[in-house]
């Protein structure tokens, strides 16, 4: 791809402007979120040695799954209710629109490579729990412990800590006080819910990541362990397509990041491309894809990425105690190496 040769020849165009101002377009372009710079790095040398884009994607999340990136993705993080680390994963071609996903994967560490397997060897697009586990062995990946002595820690504390935080609600006894089991109450009180995240930014959720190539080809990606304490059997936006991550070549690519359970709703990504698509400004979709959700859920912990089709990029995030400004990782030929960008919450 010759990319060496055009990192010189473009770089005395200059670094990139802050985020949030309009970013400098040139292709190919890799963002992901949160400063995952090993999984940037390991991307970008993919299509520097000439991968395709959908390489990229499963190699750069996948790092993310071997660097165990913050606890919340891969092995040994965010332990169920039960203990167990499960993992939920999704790639998506932008060229063929074909999706490969799996969610509460058992025993198996690579999430992203067995989800690109879903792509390749099956017409299905989510497949999940043990099933998807039993795919992964036939796809020829190991079975593997996914605990760790961090994850078993994690998890006692919290049965000592008498289960909190947790996601029940409406049940006997009292959720907030005690642990189960749980059964439900006769009477379900509608008061408003509690939109305000359990999760903060020490508690990182997903790495997600958005490819474009020379030719202007998305792939985008996504690999977490979930939330933190989740009920078995728990689903996030991660692996949902148009959720998690969409990549559309005709338009560009989005990733979120966050808080699945509210996040999932509102199809962010999906959203975020389909204002680029209409010719808004790839910061402007991240923020028009925020702004929606606030209106609902004026407290939710979330973040996304945005990047179009000429490799015009861009972020946002809502705006909470604690969580005033998101950090995501940027690769291009303007830039020398990967690099960490930082934009203002909304």
């Amino acid at each position: 791809r010759g990319l060496a040769g055009m990192t010189v020849a473009l770089l005395f165009l200059g670094v990139l402007t802050p985020a949030g101002a309009a970013s400098a377009a040139a292709l190919p372009v890799v963002i992901n979120t949160w400063a995952f710079r090993t999984a940037a790095e390991t991307a970008w040398r993919v299509l520097e040695s000439g991968g395709s884009e959908l390489d990229a994607i499963e190699r750069g999340c996948g790092q993310c799954e071997i660097d165990q990136c913050d606890g919340s993705v891969g092995y040994g993080g965010s332990p169920d209710e039960s203990g167990e680390t499960t993992l939920d994963a999704m790639i998506m071609d932008g060229n063929t629109m074909e999706v490969g996903a799996v969610a509460d994967l058992r025993r198996v560490k690579n999430a992203i490579g067995v989800a690109r397997k879903v792509i390749e060897y099956t017409k299905h697009t989510l497949l999940v729990g043990e099933s998807a586990s039993l795919f992964a062995v036939k796809m020829g990946f190991p079975y593997e412990d996914l605990t760790t002595q961090k994850s078993l820690s994690l998890y006692s504390e919290w049965l000592n800590q008498s289960c909190q935080p947790n996601y029940w609600k409406n049940v006997v006894p009292d959720s907030s006080k005690s642990c189960g089991p749980y059964k439900r109450r006769e009477e379900v009180t509608y008061k408003e819910e509690q939109t305000s995240s359990q999760r903060s930014v020490h508690n990182h959720d997903t790495i997600g990541m958005v490819v474009i190539g020379v030719s202007g080809t998305v792939a985008s990606g996504t690999s977490t362990n979930g939330a933190i304490h989740k009920l078995p059997g728990r689903v996030g936006d991660s692996p949902i397509a148009g959720a998690g991550s969409y990549a559309d070549s005709t338009a560009g690519g989005a990733a979120a990041t966050g808080d699945g359970d509210i996040m999932m709703r509102f199809l962010p990504s999906y959203q975020a491309v389909e204002y680029m698509r209409m010719g808004t400004d790839p910061t402007v979709a991240c923020q028009k894809v925020i702004s929606r959700i606030q209106k609902y859920a004026p407290k939710f912990f979330g973040a996304i990425i945005c990047a179009n089709t000429t490799g015009s990029y861009g972020a946002a995030c809502n705006k909470i105690p604690g969580f005033t400004q998101f950090h995501f990782m940027v690769s291009n030929p303007l830039l020398s190496r990967p690099t960490e960008q930082v934009v203002d919450c909304i």
